[in-house]
């Protein structure tokens, strides 16, 4: 139960940042529900065809499609008091990949992987979403970026299991992972720290030549 909690939890978030990227790009409604819709189940969608699960999740549980489209209605509702938070975007996506990472993880730990393979699921189910929703809207991924995004998803993920080792009932071991994926995102966006380039160094080595 808990889980499905988590992962419809996620659902929102992440239906709802597809929604505020499909507005911004003025999509038409229908356009609008199928960017939010790639968003939410896009990671989980590859999660499962990875795991070998087919048909994949939302297509056994209509739960996920009527809670996107009950999502995308409110959210295209209520958009514009959505607009005038201007950091929606940013939250919405970061609350999604640290519900998406744990769900991620827990699916890994069902079909018996080894730790490090848990941390590459939960991280694609976190991250993906996000890459289709912005291939789709033209944009790129942030994954893509030096920005702190799915180093967030591999430090969350790779706490769980640390969290493991230690005498911790595991809905509070959930609730830290998912946890350390948020704090992880908004303290190197807050403090502006970024992955290493390496482009600087080869703009200097052709200025060099």
């Amino acid at each position: 139960m808990f889980y499905l909690v988590i992962d419809i939890l996620g659902t929102i978030a992440f239906a709802i940042s597809g929604v505020l990227v499909a507005l911004d790009k003025k999509l038409d409604p229908f356009g609008v529900f199928i960017v939010a819709f790639v968003t939410a189940v896009g990671g989980g969608t590859l999660r499962d065809l990875l795991l070998g699960n087919t048909p994949v999740t939302w297509l056994l549980q209509p739960i996920y499609l009527y809670t996107i489209l009950i999502t995308v209605v409110l959210a295209i509702i209520f958009r514009k008091q959505l607009k005038y938070l201007r950091t929606s975007l940013f939250m919405f996506d970061t609350i999604g990949i640290g519900l998406y990472t744990l769900a991620g993880v827990e699916k890994g730990l069902d079909a018996n992987l080894i730790p490090v393979m848990c941390v590459v699921i939960g991280t694609i189910t976190a991250c993906f979403g996000g890459v289709i929703r912005d291939i789709l809207c033209n944009e790129i991924p942030v994954i893509f970026r030096k920005e702190v995004y799915a180093t967030a998803c591999i430090i969350g993920a790779a706490s769980y299991f640390l969290l493991l080792k230690l005498p911790i009932k595991p809905t509070y071991i959930q609730v830290i992972c998912i946890l350390v994926v948020i704090t992880v995102r908004l303290l190197a966006v807050k403090f502006k720290i970024a992955l290493p380039t390496i482009y600087h160094s080869i703009a200097t080595d052709d200025t060099k030549e």
